[in-house]
């Protein structure tokens, strides 16, 4: 496998229907190589995995989502040796403007496509930015036990040493174990198995950036092999109760962050705005000022569910007598981007809060 590029710069006629910042769908394209490998669908997002410079050396000013799902199948042809791989195209963006519905086209599509017998795993290709924002939505609603894998890059494609082609390499063959059936949702970058639960992007540019610094990694791929050394606890895939087959939109949650001198005004903003959740990115152990706590209290006298969530990075936030007296949810242990994943699908299913803080001790 090249260490270089995964492309030239040039985008190939076959990838010109394929626009950065669109929703798109196409057709499957890759022939079938051996039919009894295990049958792996890409299905491919854009981002950084996707992205294209005119220079090799340029890491943070490329254009992300630039190329489309054939070529990056094609830049890796090592794959076919481990799986039979097709792939579609469900978006073409860098990953900031993921939004609910790609979510909701990609949890429907994956869905449809591990109901039948022809597809073994799945693998996402994702740009970094909110890589586990995607990941845990769909470790919420996917209904199956086979395998699907969220992958990315921190390079582009056509930057020297681009770390693209061996992340989408393992993440292929993590789809294609049998080992890693019943997992949820699984992140693969730099030689991680992330749980989409626990793991987390905590640098900006380096290659490292995915951790689980709590939980730890579910395992890693190392000389060509994966080793599996932890189970997730928390509910998923299969056991959630989270249904989105009949779903077109999702209710609107927006997350405040909590920091000195704050006001509640912007706890009115989202209640104009309509949110029907906030979660608040809370200091220390979710802690909210006096100004933030009487826009909080103010959301909930809406009918807005409030959540603490913590802006510290990794920690449990936990429940107190005043959440109950006050309405209020504590996030556990999710970071205030993945309690937003969740608390915007407990409100398809209720509004009660002590309701929506079972989903948070459970999930």
């Amino acid at each position: 496998m090249s260490a270089a590029l995964m492309i030239p710069a040039a985008v190939s006629s076959a990838e010109a229907s394929v626009v950065p910042g669109k929703i798109v769908s196409t057709s499957p394209q890759v022939t079938a190589v051996n039919t009894a490998l295990p049958n792996i669908t890409i299905l491919a997002t854009g981002g950084t995995i996707a992205g294209s410079s005119a220079s090799t050396t340029d890491v943070t000013g490329y254009t992300a989502g630039a190329l489309g799902i054939n070529t990056l199948i094609n830049a890796v042809p090592e794959m076919k040796q481990i799986a039979d791989v097709s792939g579609e195209q469900i978006a073409n963006v860098g990953s900031p403007d993921i939004d609910n519905e790609v979510l909701l086209k990609l949890a429907k599509r994956i869905n449809a496509l591990l109901a039948t017998d022809d597809v073994d795993g799945v693998v996402v290709t994702h740009g970094t930015d909110t890589l586990e924002e995607t990941a845990y939505f769909l470790n919420l609603v996917v209904k199956s036990d086979k395998p699907v894998v969220v992958v990315g890059a921190m390079r582009p494609a056509t930057a020297i040493s681009a770390d693209g082609p061996f992340n989408l390499y393992n993440a292929v063959k993590i789809a294609s174990s049998k080992e890693a059936r019943g997992k949820g949702v699984m992140i693969e970058l730099n030689d991680r198995i992330g749980a989409a639960r626990y793991i987390t992007k905590t640098n900006t540019t380096g290659t490292d950036t995915f951790k689980s610094v709590e939980q730890g990694y579910l395992g890693v791929v190392s000389g060509d092999k994966i080793y599996f050394y932890n189970e997730v606890k928390r509910k998923h895939t299969a056991s959630s109760v989270f249904d989105v087959s009949n779903l077109t939109e999702l209710p609107q949650v927006d997350i405040l962050y909590e920091y000195q001198n704050n006001g509640s005004y912007l706890y009115d903003a989202a209640i104009n705005a309509g949110a029907k959740g906030i979660v608040v990115a809370g200091s220390g152990n979710g802690s909210l000022s006096t100004a933030s706590e009487k826009g909080a209290a103010k959301a909930v006298s809406k009918g807005v569910a409030v959540v603490r969530s913590t802006r510290t990075g990794s920690g449990v936030v936990t429940h107190s007598a005043n959440d109950d007296k006050s309405g209020f949810v504590s996030s556990d242990s999710l970071n205030p981007q993945k309690a937003r994943i969740l608390l915007m699908l407990a409100l398809t299913k209720t509004k009660n809060p002590a309701v929506i803080q079972t989903f948070f001790d459970e999930y």
